[in-house]
């Protein structure tokens, strides 16, 4: 069933920021929706119906269409993005959870949880393209900016698979810590940050030698120790700050990415686990999955400026420019 929500009128006007004219799209995996948010107003302007256990959620590259990893259905979803209207499912194998698109915007790459592999969807065919096998319960996917590289997580295998998009094969592995969640690249390509969730730490690692060459953990204030579970990074667009969602430590940490330190925390709602920051880099946007809500937080001034009631436990988040 579709429903609707429309904001009530503002009480006095406002100049919207290239921030605040955004929409936000987040995938609510215990409900089966996706919530439509309108920066502007900080209201749930929509809601539609995807498949079961929406995760990973993306946007294409022309705007038109949301990808959706309907992770119980095993299946991707194409979506219009204006009105929810289910355009294709493509296959996708067991489990899809994250997902990336290429830099040219012709494929979809996959983590298949249950079948330790990552497939290539082609979207203009919509047909499985390759697909190689990697660790056990790979999870975290994304492509270099060069387009040389494949990153997966191996959550079972605590590695990183290299595939060489060239040869399509698995040239090197990287260890890491417990349980590798995500993965996303600075915007220079030049490291890869990657969210070790039971290590409790996030990895950076040089893209020319391979290997890890930094790890950064946390602290924030009252929360307790095991609780910190990072997962989702996001980085400015100049690259020099990092937010990473700390899962059940219900905070997120602002990190300074020259010289890795974190520089600050800010309490949001419960298990925060994947965000996205606004066009102008001023604020961040946060699915809690755990109190069904969304966080916005503004970057600057690290503090939540208002909190969105969502759907059962969101998960993903994904931002289309102001037009």
């Amino acid at each position: 069933m579709r429903m609707f929500f429309f904001a009530g009128l503002l009480g006095s006007a406002v100049i919207a920021s290239p921030s605040m004219a955004q929409t936000a799209y987040v995938s609510n995996e215990r409900s089966s929706t996706v919530s439509v948010i309108d920066i502007a107003s900080g209201e749930v302007i929509d809601t539609f119906d995807v498949g079961q256990r929406p995760r990973g959620i993306l946007l294409s590259k022309d705007g038109k269409y949301l990808y959706i990893c309907a992770s119980l259905d095993n299946a991707v979803e194409v979506r219009d993005r204006k009105t929810g209207a289910l355009i294709a499912t493509l296959p996708s194998g067991n489990d899809p959870e994250q997902f990336f698109l290429s830099n040219d915007g012709k494929l979809l790459f996959v983590a298949n949880e249950d079948n330790a592999a990552s497939t290539a969807i082609d979207l203009e065919s919509q047909r499985v393209a390759w697909q190689v096998e990697v660790g056990e319960e790979p999870e975290g996917i994304a492509q270099s900016p060069d387009g040389k590289w494949l990153l997966v997580t191996s959550e079972e295998d605590n590695l990183i698979s290299w595939i060489d998009l060239a040869t399509r094969e698995v040239v090197h592995e990287t260890e890491t810590d417990v349980r590798p969640r995500h993965i996303e690249f600075t915007p220079d390509g030049k490291e890869a940050w990657v969210a070790a969730e039971v290590g409790q730490k996030v990895h950076v690692i040089d893209m020319a030698s391979k290997e890890i060459v930094s790890t950064i953990e946390f602290a924030p204030p009252g929360a307790l120790p095991y609780k910190v579970l990072p997962c989702g990074i996001r980085f400015t667009s100049d690259g020099k700050t990092a937010v990473v969602a700390l899962g059940r430590a219900n905070n997120i940490a602002l990190i300074d990415a020259a010289n890795r330190e974190v520089s600050g925390y800010v309490e949001v709602g419960s298990r925060p686990w994947h965000l996205a920051i606004t066009q102008d880099d001023r604020q961040a946007i946060v699915a809690n999955g755990g109190s069904d809500d969304i966080s916005i937080v503004d970057l600057a001034a690290m503090k939540v400026v208002k909190t969105i009631p969502g759907g059962n436990g969101p998960w993903g988040v994904v931002l289309v420019p102001s037009e």
